[in-house]
């Protein structure tokens, strides 16, 4: 029996370090069923957009435009140009193994869930890179998400990435298009608010690459930061799961290093017990320091880039979730 036909849909800008990889990994899938790769273009300024041109020219991709470049804008495009009742979601920067859309359309089916996925399984190629996928792929460094460290397989709240059935995303009415990040785990939460199921695999990995320096993971993390603040303010209940109180620990961070230094500062021009208040920062400072320790293995030639990491991701998430405002 042939499996099901599937559509890949992957929001594509400035891509070019990693697209054509990408693509070719569901181009050498083990699968027998017919599928379709949707890539949306947005105003990429490298050479994204000729690469895809050229990798068109196999009939099984097709190239629509987005020029928004918002990543929620392209999938929906993506979505509507796509012919099949299966949607695979990937990232222009995400590379699968061979086996991946037959075991995650064989999960989809065997679990009745909606959406299903799996681990964001973060490899860097540089030192800073390396440094980045530990934090990552750590607690200490972005929380315990199942899609980030691991766990059972079962209903989540959300997953990396997905694949979906064409009926949950058509009964949501697709993804949210004001959402510039966050648009994976708010539309997951309408799946789950309409009767639906979101699943996770940890059998179903797919490679991320990471941000390449610090400047471009600071504004990463800040736009989550201010994004899942945004995820809030729409779906107040959002903020008595679980998993709140890994998203309300940065800013909570940020709030007594400052509280701490401004008393701190104080204390010491004064010479009072207010000089105690630097004990949130320092001891930030060396909680950060520990961790970084526990990471060596995992950041090997990067682990002298994991203090800064960490505190980069940490604290321009909450820098961001605590100066978000109210999105149109």
């Amino acid at each position: 029996m042939s499996e099901p036909s599937v559509s890949v849909i992957i929001p594509v800008l400035n891509e070019e370090r990693f697209l054509k990889q990408s693509v070719q990994a569901i181009l050498n899938q083990n699968y027998s069923g017919q599928f379709e790769i949707i890539l949306a273009l947005g105003p990429s300024k490298d050479q994204t957009n000729v690469i895809a041109q050229e990798l068109a020219q196999d009939k099984r991709i097709k190239l629509v435009e987005n020029p928004s470049g918002r990543t929620a804008s392209a999938l929906n495009n993506a979505i509507k140009n796509s012919n099949f009742d299966i949607i695979v979601r990937l990232d222009g920067h995400a590379i699968v193994d061979s086996n991946y859309i037959k075991n995650a359309v064989k999960t989809l089916v065997e679990s009745g869930a909606d959406n299903v996925g799996g681990i964001m399984g973060a490899r860097g190629v540089t030192k800073f890179e390396k440094a980045v996928a530990a934090a990552m792929t750590s607690p200490l460094g972005v929380g315990s998400a199942s899609f980030h460290t691991g766990g059972s397989e079962g209903p989540a709240e959300t997953v990396y990435l997905g694949v979906f059935k064409r009926s949950a995303l058509e009964r949501v009415g697709g993804y949210d298009p004001a959402f510039t990040r966050a648009q994976d785990w708010e539309m997951n939460y309408r799946i789950r608010s309409t009767g639906g199921t979101v699943w996770f695999n940890p059998d179903l990995f797919v490679t991320y690459r990471p941000r390449p320096n610090v400047f471009k993971l600071a504004k990463q993390y800040f736009e989550y930061g201010s994004w899942r603040h945004e995820v809030m303010r729409r779906h107040p209940d959002t903020r008595r799961t679980k998993s709140a109180l890994r998203y309300f620990a940065p800013p909570l961070a940020v709030a007594l290093i400052v509280i701490g230094k401004i008393l701190g500062s104080i204390g010491f021009v004064m010479g009072n017990a207010l000089i105690w208040g630097y004990i949130f920062p320092l001891g930030y400072l060396a909680l950060t320091l520990v961790s970084s320790l526990t990471l060596v293995k995992r950041a090997r030639a990067g682990a002298l880039w994991l203090p800064i990491v960490l505190m980069t991701m940490q604290m321009s998430w909450g820098i961001g979730f605590l100066t978000s405002r109210k999105k149109n």
